[in-house]
């Protein structure tokens, strides 16, 4: 494990030198993701890296695990409160689009979920503006696969040191590092609105995920649902496509 993290720390140390940066930032949501991500930025630039907490109508439970997160990592902390600014920008779009009558209530939900991924994004790319910073994402190997990530939101990062690990391993990874047992041991969740987990919205675990990509065997239920989310998500993977003049 400590040549995986060491490995890791070194091609953080790699992407920052040559991208002639200062440091590297994350989001912290109190989940372990990005957990991780914190004390490995941390281990790699223990002057400049920055842990950035971005409440948002949040479980005051999820911003006591993102101090945690602060304090066992020894990471820089900065906590911006993105709730009353998702309340006006999503309120103002939604009152045009009902004007225009356009307004789905069956898309309410997913979409201001979004729209926070997007403003968390945003707030991170300008903080990162100011330090000269990378922004670090946190999606694992399982996220990557399904597409469990918000294009443009938190899928809109500079590097992903975790993507080729599954959760159990990045699970495995913060025990070494020191992640608290309460963070560990907590069900995934993306913030994305109250009560709202991963499992939940996906309809099947990350063990079984984990265990799929590894090629092992899994129900054919899972098979299914794990098949469908990376083939309806393959354009969050693939480069921007552009039109070609003839």
């Amino acid at each position: 494990m400590e040549e995986t993290i060491d490995e890791i720390v070194q091609w953080l140390q790699e992407r920052v030198h040559e991208a002639g940066v200062n440091g590297l930032l994350v989001g912290l949501s109190g989940g372990l993701d990005s957990a991780v991500v914190a004390h490995l930025i941390q281990r790699a630039f223990p002057e400049n890296s920055l842990g950035v907490m971005m409440p948002l109508n949040t479980k005051p439970q999820d911003m006591e695990h993102a101090d945690k997160v602060i304090k066992s990592s020894g990471i820089n902390g900065m906590t911006i409160d993105l709730t009353e600014t998702h309340q006006i920008m999503y309120s103002t779009i939604s009152d045009q689009l009902k004007q225009k009558n356009a307004f789905k209530e069956e898309n309410d939900q997913l979409a201001g979920a979004n729209l926070r991924a997007r403003l968390r994004m945003s707030t991170l790319y300008t903080i990162s503006a100011h330090y000269h910073y990378l922004v670090v994402g946190t999606d694992n190997a399982s996220e990557w696969y399904t597409g469990y990530f918000t294009k443009y939101g938190d899928g809109g990062v500079d590097i992903l040191p975790l993507v080729e690990f599954t959760k159990q391993e990045v699970r495995e990874m913060g025990q070494y590092l020191g992640v608290p047992d309460d963070i560990l041991s907590k069900k995934p969740s993306a913030d994305l609105w109250e009560g709202q987990t991963d499992e939940d919205e996906m309809g099947t675990t990350y063990d079984k995920i984990d265990a799929y990509l590894k090629g092992e065997e899994i129900p054919e239920q899972d098979k299914e649902i794990i098949d469908k989310m990376h083939q309806s998500t393959a354009h969050k993977r693939e480069p921007l496509k552009k039109f070609h003049r003839s």
